[in-house]
């Protein structure tokens, strides 16, 4: 389970404090697809580094199963990123002089796994991604667009993380190839019981996940669907709600 509380990230400009993430708490449990929507540069990407161990809170933590980030030293987060997360991007970020195969085995190497081993376990995984065998052994700037974010998926599945963060990664994609995607992190969340944290650049994509939260001036709220209309919960002085109630911290909202 993801756990992360009352965190904050705040930078200076000037005379100005700016906090893109303003104590933001939430939970997430294994096997579930979420989503954030916000406005363009409301701090989504800030919030995945954070979670990703790319940059380091102001303040507040981030736990995962049981493992908090706050005060690791730089080599323990190093670890923690090779070991328990998987990253998606909008770019795809593969080496395009290398095979699709190639691209999905090395994080597998960096793990210290056997040639071999890797080998079999980076095709297992672009099977499970649905993209054909004919094109495992193929460079990847050979590729479709879709495919090559297949091939970035099954990358970042390469050493079974606990938590993928997605970071547009359809934005790159025609909608229908882009909806195919979104089907297939929703699948293998489940199969691969992966916690999955995706910013779409589609909201209608973001109505797929399993949850979907809203940030909103640095302030994250959980949105939902009751008689076919989306609501936010608020808080009683009229801002976005913390999503880090008992009932979304415990992965049960309503």
């Amino acid at each position: 389970m993801i756990v992360v509380k009352d965190l904050v990230r705040q930078f200076k400009s000037g005379d100005r404090t700016i906090k893109p993430v303003n104590r933001v708490s939430f939970g997430l449990e294994r096997g579930t697809l979420a989503s954030i929507v916000g406005k363009s540069g409301s701090g989504k990407s800030t919030l995945l580094s954070l979670l990703g161990a790319l940059d380091k809170p102001t303040s507040g933590d981030v736990v995962v199963d049981g493992m908090s980030l706050a005060g690791l030293p730089d080599g323990k987060l190093t670890e923690y990123r090779r070991r328990d997360i998987g990253f998606v991007f909008q770019q795809f970020n593969l080496i395009p002089n290398l095979s699709a195969v190639d691209n999905v085995m090395l994080p597998i190497e960096f793990a210290g796994v056997r040639k071999v081993a890797r080998r079999q376990r980076a095709g297992e995984l672009l099977e499970q991604v649905q993209l054909s065998q004919d094109k495992h052994g193929r460079r990847v700037n050979r590729l479709s667009g879709g495919e090559q974010q297949r091939v970035a998926i099954a990358r970042a599945l390469a050493n079974e993380p606990k938590l993928i963060l997605a970071d547009e990664p359809t934005g790159n994609l025609d909608e229908q190839t882009g909806e195919h995607i979104v089907e297939l992190l929703k699948s293998l969340s489940r199969d691969h019981n992966t916690t999955i944290l995706v910013v779409p650049h589609d909201r209608g994509l973001a109505n797929k996940t399993d949850r979907r939260f809203r940030l909103q001036q640095g302030r994250l709220s959980e949105e939902t669907v009751r008689g076919g209309v989306r609501e936010t919960s608020l808080d009683s002085e009229g801002v976005p709600a913390q999503a880090g109630t008992a009932a979304s911290v415990g992965g049960c909202a309503g």
